[in-house]
């Protein structure tokens, strides 16, 4: 005979399976959570509760809105789900770490209290802040410190800000290891500012963002009943990618959405709306999705306009060129991904790439810091993940646990700080951020080659990784020169299309369309403010990624390339000592 804690279990888990049967049943969503705080009031009546507790940590930079909006997420997903129950108001088995990385004083000032606010919802933040991050510094030996550097950076002054993220999430292990407790049951929950614990799903009526996961659950019973190290999820929402690494389709997808408009009237109700989704198409935002091992997506995908209630084609035109400028904070208005359901148990699968904005670990992985952290590279998640394959093999998994990704601010359309993107008004300049992308690209590529040879446990030689690196660097070279060019392609196609009834453009072939009359869009005095967004657009498009970008001379063969070359070896090299001196037992 069940007992009623299996009955419970299995009528939940039916329940769950039910709820996202044809879509997410918003009804059945409400009696799903209400019947998982049952469970955690009837477990509270047994007075012994001896799953995970999790810290979740939170690395964050001159975004204290972000933050504000990530932990509030957070106490709504702990009101909304009870786990580990709720005592006097407060949370017993959820903690946040906040590891901030701010430069501005006011924003330092604001985390600090963002994190006293929320302690007083009863949800515990501990805010690690300059002053805390270097006060643990300074306990290290000067031996150490010399040592760490490869790991956290020079520390001589302490912590300073903008030290990146990687180096950032690293000074947060040293604090983790303080705060481990070997009595405990713990698990380490790594995420960004920009996310929530909700996911975002398309429904008839459009997107929405839904408390449909109960994390913290199904987490407990994956590292309890799997023998899991390292856990990764993904994000649905906006890309986890660069805009230097989507500029090429995102132009398909604006080429297609102005080829459409061209043959609508303004004044006709819009017809951007249900029907016009996108195909379920995994990396469909990456221009180069091919070098990862998925499908790179030929077609473009249509817009799907977000205004509610009735309104007509001149509306959405405004809307799509306010949009256009997100996009190089990170944000892909056509190509957004959104949650499918499967059960996280049934999801698992072997990973290789990590997630840095949601990943989850026993006290066991500190030893697995992020490596490479001082040269500031892009894709530092999926170089952690081809050594974490390499070493932890089927204990390094990926579920169906995925986090909502908001790149922008509803009320600015921006990020509030993101590093190598330089902003002055319409101008938008993310030339650091490609170069940062290009040879984060190069490090994981060779560390894919390296880590099938048998690194990091084979012993290499600085020379014999040079030749692999001026390799995969004029490989790679080629493949983003010739992206440059497509998108030069699109562009030109794109700068005509827009002009069409200003340069003479009438009866011009544009891919499939053919347009014989005046583009309505450029002889609207309305249309004035969004006409300029989208110059804006093209003009930024141009600055970064035609002819003469900056970003594509710091890729090419010159000093700049030689130098990297010579960072990512001597940093390779040097990884098998980085790690005997973060695991020594007489460390601090």
């Amino acid at each position: 005979m069940k007992s009623h804690s299996a009955e419970m279990e299995e009528t939940i888990a039916l329940l769950e399976q039910e709820m996202w049967r044809d879509g997410i049943d918003l009804d059945l969503l409400g009696r799903y959570q209400r019947l998982c705080r049952e469970r955690e009031h009837a477990i509270a009546r047994q007075g012994k509760d001896d799953r995970h507790e999790f810290l979740i940590v939170i690395p964050v930079a001159d975004r204290p809105q972000h933050l504000a909006e990530c932990l509030e997420s957070l106490l709504t997903l702990c009101r909304t789900y009870e786990y580990g129950g709720c005592v006097q108001g407060r949370y017993p088995k959820v903690a946040v770490l906040i590891a901030d990385d701010s430069g501005d004083l006011a924003n330092i000032a604001q985390n600090r209290a963002i994190a006293a606010g929320f302690t007083r919802q009863g949800l515990e933040t501990l805010y690690f802040g300059l002053a805390e991050q270097t006060e643990l510094l300074r306990r290290l030996t000067a031996a150490d410190s010399d040592r760490l550097a490869p790991i956290i950076g020079d520390t001589r002054q302490g912590a300073l800000p903008h030290k990146g993220a990687s180096i950032t999430r690293n000074i947060a292990y040293l604090k983790l290891r303080e705060l481990t407790r070997k009595d405990r049951r713990q698990l380490f929950y790594f995420i960004d500012s920009d996310q929530e614990f909700r996911v975002r799903v398309e429904t008839p009526e459009g997107e929405q963002d839904l408390f449909a996961i109960n994390y913290f659950h199904h987490l407990d019973a994956l590292f309890s009943q799997r023998e899991i190290s390292l856990l990764t999820g993904k994000v649905v929402g906006d890309p986890p990618v660069s805009p230097a690494v989507m500029a090429g389709n995102f132009l398909t997808d604006v080429i297609a959405f102005l080829s459409r408009m061209a043959e609508l009237e303004p004044d006709q109700s819009c017809r951007f709306h249900a029907g016009d989704r996108a195909p379920a198409d995994e990396a469909a935002y990456h221009d180069m999705a091919d070098l990862f091992g998925f499908k790179g997506a030929r077609d473009a995908f249509p817009y799907r306009c977000t205004l509610d209630g009735g309104h007509d084609h001149v509306a959405c035109f405004k809307a799509f060129a306010r949009k256009l400028g997100h996009f190089f904070d990170g944000a892909h208005p056509t190509r957004k991904s959104h949650y499918q359901y499967k059960d996280p148990a049934a999801s698992l699968s072997p990973a290789r790439t990590v997630y840095t904005g949601n990943y989850i670990f026993r006290p066991g992985c500190l030893d697995y810091f992020i490596p490479f952290a001082p040269l500031k590279l892009r894709m530092a998640g999926p170089v952690l993940g081809r050594i974490l394959k390499a070493e932890l093999k089927e204990r390094f998994v990926s579920a169906n646990l995925p986090m909502l990704h908001k790149r922008t601010l509803r009320q600015t359309g921006q990020s509030e700080f993101r590093p190598g993107v330089c902003r002055t008004r319409e101008v938008c300049d993310i030339s650091c951020e490609l170069e940062r992308q290009f040879h984060g690209d190069l490090m994981l590529f060779a560390m894919e080659e390296l880590t099938a040879q048998g690194y990091p446990s084979c012993p290499l030689t600085p020379t014999g990784i040079g030749p692999l690196l001026q390799e995969t660097a004029e490989t790679l070279h080629r493949k983003y020169l010739a992206k440059q060019a497509l998108i030069g392609e699109g562009l030109t196609r794109l700068q005509a299309l827009f002009d069409a009834s200003r340069d003479g453009g009438e009866g011009r072939e544009l891919g499939a369309a053919s347009f014989d009359e005046q583009n309505w869009w450029n002889h609207r005095a309305d249309l004035a403010e969004a006409r300029g967004q989208f110059a804006a657009f093209i003009g930024n498009i141009e600055r970064n990624f035609g002819s003469g970008a900056e970003g594509y001379a710091l890729i090419g063969p010159g000093p700049n390339r030689e130098q990297r070359l010579q960072a990512i070896a001597g940093a390779i090299f040097g990884y098998a000592g980085d790690r005997a001196a973060w695991e020594s037992r007489d460390l601090g």
